[in-house]
């Protein structure tokens, strides 16, 4: 799990343009959206791409999403349990 959240930091940095931002920097719990990282809807919809293209999971409500990219970590339990073996 710790592999996954590092590779998802890393690949959040890559797809959202946080040069300013390296892996250690994000808390595994800390809120994505808002006071921690402070993405915004357009992130939202990068992730979601990001989930798709890397992962194989499609988000079928994007009303998921909310729960989902609460922080690093649920994001990562939640590819966890759900990716294309």
């Amino acid at each position: 799990m710790e592999k996954l959240i590092l590779q998802l930091k890393q690949e959040i940095i890559k797809v959202l343009n946080l040069e300013e931002v390296a892996p250690a920097d994000i808390a595994d719990d800390a809120p994505l959206f808002g006071e921690g990282l402070g993405l915004d809807s357009i992130d939202a919809l990068e992730l979601i791409v990001l989930m798709e293209k890397i992962y194989g999971i499609k988000l079928k409500d994007p009303a998921q999403g909310r729960e989902i990219f609460k922080s690093i970590r649920v994001m990562a339990e939640y590819i966890h349990a759900n990716r294309a073996k």
